[in-house]
Parts: C-alpha cells; structure tokens; sequence
C-alpha cells in the first residue's frame, strides 16, 4: 500500500460521499492497483463501482487485487483508453459519476480532452465528474514541491505535467461540464467536481 494512497483516500471519500447518490453508478478511468476501488465502496456499500485503466496488465492486478476482498459492489475491471472516440462502457451509460484521481497530471493532453468528451457523453444529465490531483493556478504552482513534481513528470514523458485549472475547466466547459467546486486537499492537491450540464442548460 502506497504512502500516497493512505494519505489520500480518506479526504477522496469524504468528497465523494458528499457529492454522490448513495445508489451511484461509478466509473473510474485510471484506476491503477484498484486500492480506491475497494475502499470507497466498503465505505459506500449501496454504490456501484466500474473500475478501468488503459492497461490490460493494471486490470489484470485489479482484478486478482478484487478476488477475496469481499467487495460486491465493484464490477470487473475493463481496459478503457479515454483518448478512444468511444469506450467499451458507451453501452452501459448513463452512469452518475465519473472519478479520474491522478490521471490528469500523468497522461498526455490529449487523455484530458478524451475524459471531458467521454464525460459528456457517458454521464447523465447532472451527473458528475471528479478529478484528483495537483494543479497549477493562474499559471503558478501551488507550493514548491509541486513545482519539483512537474519537473520530474516531464523529465519521465515531455507529454505529462502538472495543468492549470482554467485550461482543465476550459477542456470541461467545451463539454458542456460545469466546474461547480474548487477542493483543497492535502499535499497540495486539488479535487474539482464538474457537473454535466442538462439538455438545454447552460455552463455556469
């Protein structure tokens, strides 16, 4: 178990229970080992969870991370790559949520824009989509260690780093997804939670 996701998943769920139905249906893009997966739902029993990630090894870990946990609320895991013009759930939409934690900052651009056009067409009319992580705002980073972080991202791929707020929540609005709530988190990151505008409406 991860320093990162021990210090994490208790202030995610404390977010996630307050912006979801207690009978929501779930999809988690870049799920990784699955450890969210099975501890949001223990604490939420009545929502149903729909983990994925780009990689049929990290749903292959999922999966065997699942067997014996006890967890029936969680479904089994599907390869989703959020850059793809449609995704191997389309058919199960609408879902209430969706929830992307640290998948922005560790992906290219293109796999934000991919999230906000999946959303669109995925979620439900009101539904909701979280996203978890750092970010920058006004162009400046939030402390210095997430400065060092955006570095070291983009000396791994030139591709990842830390993104701005507004260009995220622009990525959004061209969805017609509202950033309704700004979350400050520990170790300075960020949650945003996004609501899909209904038929109709209009990005606040």
């Amino acid at each position: 178990m991860s320093t990162a996701y021990e210090r994490n998943r208790d202030p995610i769920l404390a977010v996630l229970k307050r912006i979801l139905a207690p009978s929501a249906r779930v999809l988690e893009l870049a799920s990784g080992s699955g450890e969210h997966a099975c501890y949001f739902t223990r604490a939420m029993p009545g929502v149903t969870w729909q983990p994925s990630d780009v990689s049929t090894a990290a749903c292959a870990a999922i999966a065997r991370a699942l067997d014996g946990e006890g967890v029936t609320n969680v479904l089994a895991p599907r390869v989703i790559d959020v850059c793809d013009e449609r995704w191997d759930v389309d058919r199960d939409a609408p879902f209430d949520a969706l929830v992307a934690i640290n998948m922005i900052h560790i992906s290219p651009w293109a796999a934000t824009l991919g999230l906000m056009a999946g959303a669109a067409r995925v979620l439900k009319p009101g539904g909701v989509l979280f996203t978890y992580g750092p970010y920058m705002r006004d162009r400046r980073h939030t402390a210095p260690s997430n400065e060092a972080f955006d570095a070291s991202l983009k000396a791994r791929d030139p591709h990842w780093g830390v993104r701005d707020v507004a260009d995220v929540e622009a990525a959004a609005r061209a969805q017609a997804l509202s950033l309704d709530e700004i979350v400050e988190m520990p170790a300075n990151n960020l949650s945003l939670v996004f609501y899909r505008v209904g038929v109709g409406g209009s990005v606040r």
